[in-house]
């Protein structure tokens, strides 16, 4: 039996543990946190000394039950969970279980890290241990009860104010308000002309183009010209002074150093894996963790952009031997951090052996394969020479010094770093321009046009992943191992979507953040978020108390909702006032309910109720005008009738627009609009949807007033009461399928999702229509024997009971 238990996070980590320490080591692992808040209000009480009340997590109970169980037969504990504030906590969570089971009598508990899984540093580590640093826990603590107290605080106001099922989050509503307040950037955004004036110019075969820089003595900017008429007549003047050539008046060359990037951290990481690769933030780091769990990086949560002595030299001797002494700086290439508060982990993200190619990661995919490339070649190219680019502009005159074109160019005289990494891949075109005729001053070139280009200013460009990474991080907003998850909440909860690769904020992601903005200004505030996260860095490092923090957080917080939890609906949801109906001279707004937007004609105060009218989904409730509001008061619209003579209307719904017909509906395609469909169309859409069901349609059996419906399903046959669907088993043809038997499947699936937490109120109308079925059958026989236990006798009491309860519903219903 093994002497010593070594503990890890994650099963694929523990694998390759293995391979170093040897048979003395039992290795398990925790498979993440093993202990959390509990998921109600009482989880962190604040008025009992911030006391936080943790239970085991469920699926990660029998994980700590094996730990505790193998613990028995070894002599001492190792904990070594990731080497962060978050792998701390876990490894004191464990501690704290462990010490409660009674598991550590007698044991001694060390606490181990490494950045990087090598044998080496495995060995180095368990040699040399430390106890739990309660700095890191608490500080991981804090930071947890306060995202538990803003979000069971404010999400139930969402609930109330807004809509249910809402949440908000510390960190998470700081980044959403960033992406709202770009998208009003772009709304409010007035688009200016302005032209460019380019010489077409050509010097033995070889052709280029400069750009006006004076016009009749004053310099050129932007705006200078703002339309064609005004371009038109100052490439006429130029043309006439010109006279077909340009003169070259000044010619300036200057080497320029460019130096490499510092080796990743994880948001560099991030951003560049989402600008190369195309990765998400999430599957960013997904992939890292295999790759250091496989012990091919180091850890890959880190702000620290250093590297270790000996990793600078293997990469070094790397560098001389496969390119040369040319690429290697003569002293080592060493770089500052930028985070005053860099996170625990003291290197940066690296290959732990930078002469392993990416295709001799064995028993990894392309994306493994991909990202370490990225990791390995960012870390190679920053201990690399600097690459030296020769720019050249040159200043020609037209006809005299009033008016003047220039032509910037560049050209690489030694690649450097760059023949490894560049950090963007439009750095080629940004930094190799055009290349150049050797031109002298007093040359003259052959003017061969004059042309203007016609241009207009843009918008500032929606975030993309890397962008908010990067913006999140300047203003000091979350930490790296909360980017991913700040994203992924964002777009889980539906508050913006992700088009084309950059983020839209939906409308109710706007609600939500005016919602807080307007009323939990301080809370959405980008320096008081940032600042809260200095905080827990100076609980980190023990330069602060965790409690005195929370005391002053909570008290003006609770504070502030109990302020706000009596406010109306009407000041939360603040109407945007369209003008006023020429017919009814009432005003028209638009507003945002539990359902979605929607257009209001007339005010609550009026003696008639206002007539409301949902907004379609491709239309946006800050940018809807007075008419089209007018239009949605339209509806519902009559089409007339169907071919079978049922009432046609359109109109939109909770779900979006539809289109009903008798008591039936039919959703719309996105292409089709309820103000304008033809009636023509609205019948090709009834007969599309009545061939589906007519597919669908196996039979109906008779049952009370509500038919059993048999019916062809996306996963096969299955019946339905309308309320609960049952799968048929392959073993029962649909077309014979009884009553008893439909019945008694129904009953099942009721059963099965009671089973697991998801009865419904099927359940209580299929008990219902049972009790319905068997009034026909004497009381006594009822109270002894339901339908379902008569389905399963004999086959030959089934058959005849089957045939006994058709007939008598028929009677029932003659």
């Amino acid at each position: 039996m093994a002497k010593h238990l070594l503990i890890v996070e994650s099963p694929a980590k523990s694998k390759t543990l293995a391979k170093y320490l040897g048979k003395d080591y039992e290795i398990l692992a925790s498979y993440g946190h093993v202990r959390d808040l509990i998921p109600k209000n009482g989880a962190v009480e604040t008025e009992n000394d911030f006391v936080m009340n943790y239970a085991v997590i469920e699926r990660n109970a029998k994980h700590v039950n094996s730990i505790a169980k193998t613990l028995k037969e070894c002599d001492d504990l190792y904990l070594a969970t990731d080497p962060d504030r978050e792998g701390e906590a876990i490894s004191w969570h464990l501690y704290e279980l462990l010490k409660n089971k009674g598991a550590l009598k007698d044991k001694k508990v060390y606490r181990v890290v490494f950045h990087e899984i090598t044998k080496n540093a495995i060995e180095q580590a368990v040699q040399n241990p430390r106890e739990i640093a309660m700095d890191l826990v608490n500080a991981q603590q804090a930071r947890r009860a306060l995202d538990y107290l803003v979000g069971f605080n404010l999400s139930p106001l969402l609930w109330r104010k807004v809509k249910p099922g809402l949440s908000a989050g510390r960190v998470q509503s700081p980044a959403l308000r960033m992406i709202v307040e770009r998208e009003r950037e772009i709304e409010a955004f007035e688009s200016e002309e302005y032209w460019k004036i380019l010489a077409q110019l050509s010097q033995n075969n070889h052709d280029f183009q400069a750009q006006l820089t004076y016009y009749q003595g004053e310099k050129v900017k932007q705006f200078t010209f703002g339309n064609e008429q005004d371009t038109q007549a100052a490439i006429a003047v130029l043309k006439k002074q010109a006279n077909g050539r340009l003169t070259v008046i000044e010619v300036v060359a200057k080497d320029r150093a460019r130096h490499p990037a510092p080796p990743f951290i994880t948001s560099t990481l991030q951003q560049e894996a989402a600008r190369k690769l195309r990765f998400s933030a999430q599957r960013t780091m997904r992939v890292a963790q295999r790759l250091y769990e496989e012990g091919y990086i180091t850890y890959m949560r880190t702000d620290s952009v250093n590297l270790a002595k000996e990793a600078v030299s293997a990469l070094r001797d790397l560098i001389a031997t496969q390119y040369g002494k040319d690429y290697l700086p003569e002293k080592e290439r060493s770089y500052l951090t930028k985070s005053k508060n860099a996170q625990e982990a003291h290197e940066a993200i690296r290959p732990t052996d930078a002469t392993v190619e990416p295709q001799a990661l064995a028993g990894l995919g392309a994306d493994e394969q991909k990202l370490y490339d990225l990791v390995r070649k960012r870390a190679i190219a920053s201990q690399m020479a600097s690459a030296v680019l020769e720019q050249v502009s040159i200043d020609f005159e037209a006809g005299g010094l009033d008016n003047q074109f220039r032509v910037s160019g560049s050209t690489i005289k030694f690649a450097g770093f760059m023949s490894v990494y560049l950090e963007d891949q439009d750095d080629v075109s940004d930094e190799v321009q055009a290349i150049l005729p050797k031109l002298q001053q007093g040359d003259v070139v052959a003017l061969n046009d004059i042309l203007g280009t016609q241009h207009f200013t843009q918008p500032p460009p929606r975030y993309t992943e890397a962008s908010l990474i990067k913006s999140l991080e300047e203003k000091g907003i979350g930490r790296p191992s909360t980017y991913a998850s700040i994203i992924s909440t964002l777009v889980s909860r539906e508050y913006v979507e992700l088009e084309a690769r950059r983020f839209t904020p939906t409308i109710i992601g706007k609600v939500v953040n005016d919602f807080l903005t307007n009323h939990f200004e301080r809370y959405v505030d980008y320096d008081f978020t940032a600042k809260l996260e200095d905080n827990l860095d100076d609980v980190s490092r023990g330069d602060l108390e965790w409690k005195p923090l929370l005391r002053e957080f909570w008290d003006n917080f609770s504070q502030n909702i109990e302020q706000k939890k009596d406010i109306s609906r009407e000041e939360v949801m603040q109407a945007r006032d369209l003008g006023v109906d020429s017919k009814t001279g009432k005003p028209v707004s638009a507003r945002f309910g539990r359902f979605g937007p929607f257009v209001q004609l007339g005010s609550k105060e009026d003696e008639e109720k206002p007539k409301f009218a949902s907004i379609p989904d491709d239309w946006d409730m800050e940018t809807i005008t007075l008419e089209q509001a007018m239009e949605l008061f339209k509806l519902p619209r009559s089409l007339g009738k169907s071919e079978e003579g049922e009432e046609m209307t359109t109109n939109i719904g909770r779900y979006g627009p539809y289109l009903r017909y008798g008591k039936k509906y039919a959703a719309l395609p996105k292409d089709e609009d309820p103000l304008t469909i033809t009636r023509e169309r609205a019948l090709a859409l009834i007969e599309e949807k009545r061939e589906e069901e007519r597919k669908k349609y196996i039979k109906e059996i008779p049952y009370g007033e509500a038919p059993l419906q048999v019916l062809n399903g996306r996963f096969g046959p299955y019946v339905t009461d309308g309320k609960v669907n049952a799968s048929i088993p392959k073993a029962i043809e649909p077309e014979d399928l009884t009553l008893e038997q439909a019945l008694d499947l129904i009953e099942k699936s009721i059963a099965r999702k009671a089973k697991r937490g998801m009865a419904t109120k099927g359940k209580k109308d299929a008990n219902e229509k049972k009790a319905s079925a068997k009034k026909t059958t004497s009381k006594k026989t009822a109270a002894k024997k339901s339908t379902a236990s008569k389905a399963k006798a004999s086959t030959k009491s089934k058959s005849s009971t089957a045939k006994n309860s058709t007939a008598k519903k028929k009677s029932s219903e003659q």
